[in-house]
C-alpha cells in the first residue's frame, strides 16, 4: 500500500521539514496492523518526493476477533495492497505533526500553499471515477485516474473497482493530508475498525474549514461513519449548528458596526443599479445570506431568473421566510430559486447566468482559497457580468466602535486596502479575459475612501 507526495517548490527538500522526516533517511514505524515505512525516492532542490509504504499483516487484521465462522476471506483480502482506512491510520500516526499543521523549523511554510502531487497507485473506488472527481475536484484538485483491469492477461474479465490516482493542487500540506485522511476511506466505503462517537470528533477535526462547505458533505459523512444513521445525523447536526450559530452572531456584530451608515442598504441599491444598467435577465447571488439582494432584485421586472446560493442551510431557511416565496404569485415564485452550495467548489448549477454577484463574501475565505474562487466564478461559470464587493480596510479607522486591531466581522479572514483589492481584481480580469471597473459604496472620505469597495467585471 503506497502513497507518494511530491513537490516542485524550491528548495523542494523543505518537504522533509514539513513532514518531520529527513530526506536522507529511511524510517520505519510499528503499527498494530503492520509496519509503516517513510523514504524519499527522489530528493533534490528542484523536486522532492516522499513515500509512505504500508506493509500490512493480514493475520493481525483478524487476530482477536470472536467470530467462530471466519472464512478464508478474512485472511485473503485486498487490504495489504490497496489504500483504505488503514492508510488513513498510517497518515495520522506517521505524519501526525504535519497533519496538525505544525513545523517548528519552518513555521512560515505551514500556512503556505505549495505545488503538491499525491499519487495512490491502487485506490478502491466502488462508485467509479466520477465519484472520485465529485470528492476531489470541488476542493480544487486536478484529478488523473486510470481504471485498473482485474487481470491484464484476461481482458474479458473487464475492469476492477480499483483506480490509479494522481492528484495535483497548490495547497497547504496539512490540508492535503486532511483531505486524504477523510476521503480515502470514503472512496473505499469501508473501515477496518469499529466506528463510534469518537469518529465524529475525528471527522469534524480533520474536516474543519472544508467539509461543511463541500457539496457532497452528506455522502462523505455517511460513508466515513460506516453508514451508521445515528452517527451520521449527529455529525451533520453539529456541522449545521456550529455554522448557523456563528453566522447569526457574526452578522449581528457586523450590523452593529455599520448601522450608522446603513451600509448594507446602500450596497443592495448600488449593486441593483449596476444590474439594471446592464439590463441582465438572469442573476445568481453567491453567498446570498438572508436574501436581502434577492428581495431588492424582485423589484426589477426585467430579471426573470434569480438564484440565491448559500452554504448555510439555516441562512436559506431565513431567506425563504424573508422573501415569503410561498405567498408570491406563481409567476413570481418561478423567478426565484434558493440552493445550497459554495463559491469555492465547482458547481454546474452556477453556469448559464448573465450576471453573478458576491456581496461581502470573499473576505470570509482564506486567502489561499481565492484562486479556487476565481476559477469557479470566472473560468467555469463565466457569467457576462460579475460584481464583487468587500470592505475597505482603510476606512476602519472611521468606525468609532471598532477597535484598531480588529476586523469588522470576526469571521473575516482578511480585509483589503483599495490597492490590494484592485491588484487582485486586475490580476483576475487579466487571467480570465474580463475587464474590470471599480466603484466605492458609502460615504467617501478624502483620505481613506469609502467603507465598501466594489469591482464590476465584464466579459471580453
Amino acid at each position: 500500500m503506497l502513497l507518494t507526495i511530491a513537490t516542485t517548490y524550491q528548495p523542494a527538500t523543505d518537504l522533509g521539514f514539513l513532514l518531520h522526516k529527513h530526506p536522507d533517511k529511511c524510517q520505519s514505524f510499528p503499527l498494530n496492523i503492520g509496519q509503516a515505512h517513510v523514504f524519499y525516492p527522489e530528493s533534490g532542490a528542484d523536486k522532492c518526493t516522499a513515500a509512505l509504504l504500508l506493509s500490512i499483516d493480514p493475520v493481525e487484521l483478524v487476530r482477536g476477533k470472536s467470530d467462530r465462522h471466519q472464512s478464508l476471506g478474512h485472511y485473503v483480502s485486498d487490504r495489504p495492497y490497496v489504500a483504505s482506512s488503514l492508510m488513513s491510520v498510517a497518515i495520522s500516526k506517521v505524519f501526525r505533526t504535519a497533519l496538525a499543521g505544525r513545523c517548528d523549523n519552518k513555521p512560515e511554510l505551514v500556512q503556505q500553499a505549495l505545488p503538491l502531487t499525491a499519487k495512490l497507485p491502487v485506490l478502491p473506488c466502488r462508485d467509479g471515477e466520477s465519484f472520485l472527481r465529485q470528492l476531489f475536484e470541488p476542493l480544487g484538485y486536478r484529478v488523473e485516474a486510470e481504471t485498473l483491469p482485474l487481470d491484464s492477461t484476461f481482458p474479458k474479465w473487464s475492469n476492477s473497482i480499483y483506480l490509479s490516482v494522481t492528484l495535483h493542487q497548490t495547497i497547504r500540506l496539512c490540508d492535503l493530508l486532511s483531505h486524504l485522511y477523510v476521503l480515502i476511506p470514503v472512496l473505499d466505503d469501508d473501515k477496518h475498525y469499529w466506528v463510534g462517537d469518537e469518529e465524529i470528533a475525528k471527522l469534524l477535526r480533520h474536516g474543519q474549514g472544508w467539509l461543511d462547505l463541500h457539496p457532497y458533505k452528506e455522502q462523505i459523512t455517511k460513508r466515513y461513519l460506516k453508514r451508521q444513521g445515528k452517527l451520521t445525523r449527529k455529525a451533520l447536526a453539529q456541522l449545521t449548528i456550529e455554522d448557523s450559530q456563528d453566522n447569526e452572531i457574526q452578522n449581528r456584530e457586523e450590523a452593529a458596526i455599520e448601522k450608522p451608515l446603513s451600509l448594507n442598504q446602500q450596497r443592495m441599491e448600488q449593486v441593483a443599479a449596476v444590474l439594471e444598467t446592464r439590463r441582465v435577465e438572469s442573476v445568481i447571488d453567491l453567498g446570498c445570506g438572508e436574501g436581502k439582494l434577492i428581495k431588492r432584485l424582485l423589484q426589477n421586472k426585467s430579471i426573470h431568473t434569480i438564484t440565491g446560493v448559500d452554504v448555510a442551510h439555516r441562512e436559506l431557511e431565513i431567506a425563504q421566510k424573508r422573501l415569503k416565496l410561498d405567498r408570491l404569485p406563481c409567476h413570481q415564485q418561478d423567478r426565484v430559486k434558493l440552493i445550497q452550495g459554495s463559491l469555492i467548489y465547482r458547481d454546474r448549477r452556477f453556469s448559464g447566468y448573465d450576471a453573478a454577484t458576491a456581496i461581502e463574501v470573499i473576505e470570509h475565505l482564506d486567502l489561499n482559497r481565492l484562486g479556487t474562487l476565481a476559477r469557479v466564478l470566472f473560468e467555469f461559470a463565466q457569467p457576462k457580468l460579475v460584481i464583487v464587493t468587500t470592505p475597505n480596510s482603510e476606512y476602519n479607522v472611521r468606525f468609532t466602535s471598532l477597535p484598531s486591531d480588529k476586523l469588522r466581522h470576526r469571521d473575516h479572514r482578511f480585509e483589503w486596502t483599495r490597492q490590494e483589492f484592485q491588484n487582485w481584481a486586475n490580476n483576475v480580469a487579466e487571467k480570465f479575459s474580463y475587464r474590470v471597473e471599480f466603484q466605492g459604496i458609502g460615504e467617501e472620505d478624502t483620505k481613506v475612501g469609502t467603507p465598501t469597495q466594489m469591482a464590476v467585471f465584464r466579459k471580453g
